[in-house]
């Protein structure tokens, strides 16, 4: 059965020429490598909003807790993110809706529902903004110092004049951005970020009998154990993912015509987010799991790889966790306006004075980490447990929304589909279960 199938046959549904196209083909390796990743679609945002600092903190800390232990739970978000994304992508393709305002057009009581979804996932996103910009500037601190020694007497002002210069730097490029434009940036990011990663685990990898292990769903018995398991799903099965794709999606001028590109690109994106996050937790287990050595500030990680790589393995190692904060800067700053684009079910204008003010407030709130000289990692790791106790009703929502044919024009959700999101909102409930016992614990 197929995963949107209509009792009519959907005339002129083909399958979209690809960037690349006969003259790609006679173009170089390198040069096909740059039209693929420029032909990134909405998934590109899902990897800034998954694979950020918070990501990198959460797979760091377990990889060095706990070795490859979580590699199950992890591989469980991407699998469920991916279905997630497939399925609020086809949502929009098919009704011309956003979700939030879906929530509150069909349901009872959605306006409460989806102003409690909003706040909830603002709440969370600039928290983990706050811990974002922490991170980001600690290690662009760390950069500074090593060639310019005389700022460590002067750690706390450098760490807060380089986050207000970045906050600045990307409101600014916000005010005269559109999608594309933020699309390329987060591409760019996402690229770097994502080759720092893999080249580091050249040097330091796992065992290969515990990567088996880890997908043996097991959680660590240890203070803390539990609030790492909901961070893990917070940062990876992240609601901001699946409630914005439908705006990226109008954004990118995306028809029904790109449903199999709508398909390919929630894969894709599930599968690189999978593989760069399994790749920070490996480079982590094998650096620091052997030797006992624990992650508590920014520079553990690379002061651990320095004798093993080197200076060179170490600056490429700060320049991927940078690029993974920078990238998800982007998509935190617009989740507020976002949310409230989707409610109203209108079109995300990075020009009007409602966008102005909401992501001023947003840069503002990013800036109060640093300026309390807060660790950003134990900031990152809090914010990510609060993100899932919404999940379960994002994932109850479009349950109710995609079976209902009248709202879906038709189209009936598959067998092998409903099957994956009931199971997705079982595990978002048992999650955020555990996500509430581990503060409690805390």
């Amino acid at each position: 059965m197929t995963p949107f199938k209509k009792t009519t046959t959907l005339s002129g549904n083909k399958n979209q020429p690809t960037t690349m196209g006969n003259t790609a083909e006679k173009k170089g390796i390198l040069k096909k490598i740059v039209l693929l990743i420029l032909g990134f679609g909405p998934g590109i945002f899902a990897i800034g909003y998954t694979i950020g600092t918070g990501s990198v903190t959460a797979m760091i800390v377990a990889g060095s807790k706990f070795g490859m232990q979580l590699l199950w739970v992890l591989l469980l978000s991407c699998l469920f993110s991916g279905l997630l994304m497939f399925v609020y992508g086809n949502y929009a393709l098919i009704t011309g809706e956003t979700a939030l305002y879906g929530f509150k057009k069909y349901f009872k009581y959605g306006k409460v529902l989806a102003i409690m979804i909003m706040v909830g996932i603002t709440f969370g996103q600039w928290n983990s903004l706050m811990g974002i910009l922490g991170i980001s500037s600690n290690i662009i601190y760390e950069i500074l110092v090593l060639n310019f020694e005389g700022l460590s007497t002067y750690k706390y002002e450098t760490v807060l004049g380089v986050a207000v210069a970045i906050i600045a730097i990307f409101y600014g490029l916000l005010l005269v951005g559109k999608y594309t434009f933020f699309e390329k940036i987060l591409v760019i990011f996402v690229s770097i970020m994502g080759g720092s990663f893999l080249f580091s685990l050249f040097f330091v990898q796992p065992l290969s009998i515990d990567v088996v292990k880890g997908l043996i769903p097991s959680i660590p018995q240890v203070p803390g154990g539990k609030m790492l398991v909901a961070a893990f799903v917070g940062t990876t099965m992240a609601s901001a993912t699946f409630l914005s794709r439908p705006l990226f999606i109008k954004g990118k001028g995306w028809t029904i015509e790109n449903k199999d590109q709508q398909k390919k690109d929630a894969i894709t994106a599930a599968s690189l987010i999978f593989i760069i996050s399994g790749t920070i937790m490996a480079v982590a287990s094998g650096a620091l799991f052997y030797e006992g050595k624990v992650v508590t500030q920014v520079l553990d990680m690379a002061n651990t790889l320095q004798p093993i790589a080197g200076k060179l393995a170490v600056g490429i190692f700060f320049f991927g966790a940078l690029s993974a904060g920078l990238s998800s800067i982007f998509p935190c700053l617009l989740i507020a306006p976002l949310l409230l684009a989707d409610y109203q079910s209108g079109k995300l204008d990075t020009n009007s004075k409602q966008f102005k003010i909401i992501t001023a407030i947003a840069c503002a709130v990013a800036l109060i980490g640093p300026i309390l000289g807060a660790n950003p990692i134990e900031i990152q790791i809090l914010s990510q447990v609060f993100n899932v106790f919404v999940l379960p009703a994002v994932v109850g929502g479009i349950i109710m929304m995609v079976n209902n044919q009248k709202i879906m024009k038709g189209y009936q959700t598959g067998l092998i589909v409903n099957i994956g999101l009931w199971a997705a909102f079982i595990f978002a409930i048992v999650i955020s279960y555990n996500g509430i016992l581990g503060i409690l614990e805390l």
